[in-house]
């Protein structure tokens, strides 16, 4: 394939080395300098650039019927306008917090969890994430997926960057210099505590996934997600 990189940080840099080592080539690199792009040498593109530009390039890509998929945080009030979008123009879209296979298969362990402890409320939820300090956003997009998902199958209601209300889940949101990203979910009692965690080793896992998901959705219309990808039902 021809894979576009909207966004070429480190993140753009990393999975610009999977791709060449799984066989693509990297057609169109987009950097935060770049005035302005066409997409007519890709067959699709990688967004992972920032939460000011990601509707803007998302936008683009469906105008000119290039399948996309996006890792960019920071921008999800306006997805429900971008998946309107993407069904008016026909389009392809991939969207995810986190592309990591292992975070992926985390959230599902985490949803379990969450319907276990449903029934047990004595156990008080919480969620740690750490990043580097380059993230420009708190707390991370996994950490809302995850906080998300626990409400979903809870009764919990909301979730809370700062002092937690009854019926929120705390997020405690750390930057920390050189940490490609941790995630723990905390449920305390007065008794015992259970804690599970994913912790990246380096940004590989990532780039990985999302060469991946591109390598999935190339040839398909519609919406899609990384369930899809892993073929989770």
């Amino acid at each position: 394939m021809n894979i576009g990189l909207l966004g070429y940080g480190k993140m753009g840099k990393a999975i610009e080395k999977i791709a060449l080592e799984r066989g693509h080539d990297i057609t169109l690199k987009v950097s935060s300098s770049t005035k302005d792009f066409t997409l007519d040498s890709i067959d699709v593109a990688i967004d992972f650039s920032l939460p000011s530009t990601a509707v803007t390039n998302i936008t683009k890509c469906f105008n000119a019927n290039v399948p996309v998929i996006s890792g960019t945080t920071g921008w999800l009030e306006q997805y429900d306008d971008m998946i309107s979008l993407c069904s008016s123009k026909n389009g392809t879209f991939l969207y995810a917090s986190n592309f990591s296979l292992g975070v992926n298969i985390f959230f599902e362990i985490n949803k379990t969890l969450a319907k276990l402890m449903r029934s047990l409320p004595d156990y008080k939820t919480s969620i740690e994430e750490i990043h580097h300090t380059q993230k420009l956003d708190a707390p991370s997009g996994t950490a809302i997926t995850l906080a998300d998902d626990i409400i979903e199958q809870t009764n919990y209601k909301n979730w809370s960057l700062d002092a937690p209300k009854q019926n929120e889940i705390g997020i405690l949101a750390k930057r920390i210099e050189n940490v490609p990203g941790t995630h723990e979910i905390n449920y305390d009692s007065e008794v015992d505590s259970i804690q599970i965690k994913h912790t990246a080793h380096s940004r590989q896992g990532f780039a990985l996934g999302a060469v991946i998901a591109a390598e999935y959705v190339h040839d398909k219309k519609g919406i899609f997600t990384m369930k899809d990808v892993l073929n989770i039902s």
